[in-house]
């Protein structure tokens, strides 16, 4: 998520502990059942507070996904974007858009959603001075660039292209012209904000309020959070349970020990040394469904030891070492399909997916060995790949990496892995550019678009471009597949923009994820959304 960043095609630095309220600190994970019962679930600590255009990670954005409804919403079965506080969105020209937001919306403090909710919380998001990771989402809109310029002061307050023109109505104006805009506006950075966030920000922050199906009651780092159903939520999509306690695992072992041992409802991120056991411990209470998830190894562009002329052959060559068909069917039990392009089999061909990667995604040790040597060889000797330890079984995966690119390079010391303990702190490395080789890159769908798997991650300046990886040929594909109307046409372009990715091997495409999870008896309904998120509203408790 989240990274997670904009068109079909498409880690808080220190969390604040949100102040207790009814609900007490102990065990929520029992208790009684029906509606009002509580559902208990694994989770990581975010690496941000919880504003909407400053939360760009899966841990996150699964509370954001609870606590707040945008214009849009990605249905959990199919992913398509559906109105959700939009009445309608219009427009005749792909530039100019009319949005209508729905009457009869609140938060749960008793604002009303209003288009000023919108327009104030878009342009607090793209303003420089706030440091928002999201801000480039708003980058479409005209006047992004007075209010974030890439270089000097702002200019200006607010984006000249967002005018409110009633109180549930706004008008947008786009830079260029961008068809399939609208689709875009489920993701978390478009959510409205009430007038309580700006009155009192650090108040706020210290307890969020949405206007989603739940409200938090009370979070404590390291901890947990619990989240509790909205009563008055005006949505259709009512919560079916009483509310949510996350549980924040280091370890995701221990997190399925506790599922097990039925100290915990739900584990939706089943560790990969449990993929032979979970069958049998679980039966059809274990979900294993395609999620618009890719693994990636990106690379520290912005360090001149691994940004060097010729080194694309390096890249090229590590990605060739990497036996991908023996680690997910060994590592993973086939919950991973080796990536053959830089997107996601759930967009579907006309949705994007297609073999870019060719020869340079297959095994291949003597090509690896040699495009290795061509780029120069491994700066320093020894690449370490860096991942979080916390989430993920990534020590295993890391390791079997190392194992292959060590073994098709007949050097044992080429490649090792460099655990940082929790996500928050790996983020924090990774955001700021402390990575010194290789690291590890999940990306989970904000939208299901070709764009939003390539446009993010790789894009000049984008927000989720960790590696600082930038390609004036990218950059202008990119441009131009969004500025076409014709959905298949620009498929097509964003396609020939995946080419330059695979030329530059800007990130090694390793494998697309299965979204995994288990749970206990005491809960039904459960399911993942083509995100691989848990759809918490609709769990019910026995």
């Amino acid at each position: 998520m989240r990274g997670a960043t904009l068109a079909k095609w498409a880690a808080l630095a220190t969390a604040v502990a949100l102040t207790a309220t009814a609900c007490g600190d102990g065990d929520d994970s029992g208790g009684g059942g029906g509606a009002d019962g509580i559902v208990s679930s694994s989770w990581g600590d975010p690496q941000n507070p919880l504003e909407p255009a400053n939360t760009n990670e899966v841990q996150g954005g699964k509370v954001l996904d609870m606590i707040f409804r945008g214009l849009k919403r990605y249905n959990p079965k199919t992913g398509a974007a559906e109105d959700m506080l939009a009445e309608k969105i219009e427009t005749t020209d792909s530039i100019n858009f009319t949005i209508t937001v729905k009457d009869g919306w609140t938060f749960s403090n008793g604002e009303q959603v209003t288009a000023q909710s919108f327009v104030d919380a878009w342009n607090y998001g793209a303003a420089l001075k706030n440091n928002q990771k999201n801000a480039f989402f708003f980058g479409q809109i005209e006047g992004y660039d007075q209010v974030h310029p890439e270089e000097g002061e702002p200019t200006a307050e607010t984006m000249s292209g967002l005018k409110v023109t009633g109180p549930q109505t706004f008008t947008v104006k786009l830079t260029q012209k961008f068809s399939t805009w609208p689709d875009t506006l489920g993701y978390a950075a478009f959510a409205p904000l009430p007038k309580s966030f700006f009155d009192d920000r650090s108040g706020w922050l210290a307890k969020p309020v949405g206007n989603g199906p739940y409200t938090i009651e009370s979070y404590a780092k390291g901890s947990q959070m619990q989240l509790k159903r909205w009563d008055d939520y005006p949505g259709e999509d009512k919560a079916k349970n009483g509310g949510i306690t996350l549980k924040v695992y280091t370890d995701n072992n221990t997190a399925y020990t506790d599922l097990i041992a039925g100290n915990l409802d739900l584990v939706d991120d089943v560790p990969a040394s449990q993929l032979k056991n979970v069958s049998n411990d679980l039966g059809d209470r274990y979900i294993n469904t395609p999620a618009g998830i890719i693994q990636t190894l990106s690379f520290p562009f912005y360090d001149p030891a691994w940004n060097k002329p010729g080194q694309e052959k390096l890249r090229q060559g590590l990605s060739m070492a990497i036996d991908r068909n023996q680690i997910t069917e060994t590592i993973f039990q086939k919950t991973r399909t080796p990536a053959v392009d830089w997107t996601s089999p759930v967009l579907g061909e006309e949705g994007g997916y297609k073999n870019v990667c060719g020869d340079f995604c297959t095994y291949d040790a003597d090509e690896a060995k040699k495009l290795v040597a061509e780029g120069g060889g491994i700066p320093g000797g020894t690449m370490r790949i860096s991942y979080n330890a916390d989430t993920g079984s990534h020590k295993e995966w890391v390791d079997a990496v190392c194992n292959s690119i060590n073994r098709a390079l007949g050097n044992n010391t080429a490649c090792v892995g460099n655990p940082i303990g929790t996500f928050a702190d790996y983020r924090n490395q990774v955001t700021t550019q402390k990575m010194t080789g290789p690291f590890r890159a999940g990306w989970q769908m904000d939208y299901p678009l070709i764009q939003n798997f390539l446009q993010p991650l790789y894009y000049t300046n984008a927000s989720s471009n960790d590696g600082k990886y930038s390609s004036p040929e990218f950059d202008k594909l990119v441009n131009d597949a969004n500025a076409e109307t014709d959905i298949g046409k620009a498929v097509g372009i964003f396609q020939q923009a995946e080419e330059v990715l695979r030329d530059d091997m800007a990130a090694i495409p390793l494998w697309y994820q299965n979204g995994s999870a288990g749970y206990s008896t005491r809960v039904g309904n459960v399911s993942l959304n083509p995100f691989s998120v848990p759809v918490y509203n609709e769990i019910t408790v026995n």
